[in-house]
């Protein structure tokens, strides 16, 4: 499937604990880290007037939140801004024409971690990861999801790979380096691949990702109807080290969720850092909804982090400004977007540029 030359150097930590090991890696197939230099973004914006996806209500409101997200990112990189319908194409232009480029096209709904393509190279050729879809499960089927990821890749000229497996982007955090993060909850539901078990799913993100290492999480926040989505929960901000979000607050619903998730990254050698969450957040008939800082969108020159009002906010912001320097951290309210079931990671694709050389 591909090739591997690995290149290691051993330098002892300044205060004698121990080695840091050091990896440079070059894959004939790699995807680069969310982190790394980026070609391009790509979002939609809410298009569907309709019930089961956004009501007159709150389309505009979702608009309002898509829009502060696009102008904070197209200060260091194009955006690419799907419309569906005359009525949307309108729309996105008037509110984001001057910070991106709208571009009318059919998709289902605007969550395109799921409905994109994942890019990567192989060699130095683009590469558009296309992998199987089925609404999440069966709950939210809509026509266009399937096909939008193959419109995205053939508009920039993308060599599409595809993959005859159900997987979602959202469900699987990556390093850049080889390693991923996932949860059982998802990966091995029965309403994607029915015959799935760990060493099939494991399997499928070698082939696909070229995946080295693996690590498992048992399941998501309470409530997300993407059945455990792994960007809700940690995130990576180099290899080695995480971002796992913590309970904030004695009522927070997911506090064992998150305990467990750090005892396993701890578990695995990795650096841990807490990434405070909103705390229990409720919708209009006070059900616990999967509301989560740790689903910000990274970008060139900016990190766009979902807030809700919580009073964990601003130190959420601090923590990924320290781990993001160079980049502006702009918190943004997202609670209507999270009542269609996401935020700006999900609603978001990136295009990554080629690595000019392995970095040590």
């Amino acid at each position: 499937m591909f090739s591997l030359r690995v290149r290691v150097a051993i330098k002892p930590k300044e205060t004698g604990e121990g080695v840091a090991l050091i990896m440079a890696k070059e894959n004939r197939f790699y995807i680069p880290a969310e982190w790394e230099r980026q070609l391009e973004i790509w979002t939609a914006w809410p298009s569907h007037d309709d019930d089961d996806r956004w009501p007159a209500e709150r389309l505009e409101k979702a608009r309002d939140e898509v829009a502060q997200m696009v102008r904070a990112l197209s200060a260091g990189e194009k955006v690419v801004v799907l419309a569906f319908g005359d009525a949307a194409v309108r729309s996105a232009e008037e509110s984001v024409g001057k910070n991106a480029n709208v571009l009318a096209a059919g998709f289902g709904d605007i969550w395109l971690r799921d409905t994109a393509p994942v890019f990567g190279f192989d060699g130095t050729c683009l590469t558009a990861l296309r992998f199987q879809l089925n609404g999440w499960g069966g709950k939210y089927v809509y026509q266009y999801d399937d096909t939008v990821g193959e419109f995205i890749a053939t508009q920039i000229r993308a060599r599409i790979k595809p993959f005859d497996f159900i997987l979602e982007g959202g469900a699987v955090e990556h390093d850049g380096n080889g390693t991923i993060l996932t949860t059982r909850q998802c990966l091995l539901n029965k309403n994607r691949n029915r015959n799935w078990d760990e060493k099939d799913a494991e399997a499928a993100l070698r082939e696909a990702y070229g995946a080295e290492r693996i690590i498992w999480f048992d399941k998501g926040l309470k409530n997300d109807h993407t059945d455990g989505h792994i960007d809700n929960l940690a995130r990576f901000v180099a290899p080695g080290r995480v971002l796992c979000t913590e309970a904030f607050g004695k009522d927070d619903p997911n506090t064992k969720v998150y305990a467990q998730a750090r005892k396993t990254l701890e578990k695995e050698g990795f650096e841990v850092i807490s990434l405070p969450s909103p705390g229990p957040v409720k919708d209009a008939k006070g059900k616990i909804v999967p509301a989560s800082h740790a689903n910000f969108v990274i970008g060139n020159r900016a990190v766009v982090m979902p807030s809700y009002g919580s009073e964990s906010e601003s130190a959420a912001v601090e923590v990924l400004e320290q781990h993001f320097p160079g980049r502006t951290v702009t918190a943004v309210r997202s609670d209507t977007l999270l009542t269609g079931g996401g935020s700006f990671h999900c609603i978001t694709q990136h295009v990554p540029a080629l690595r000019s050389e392995a970095k040590e």
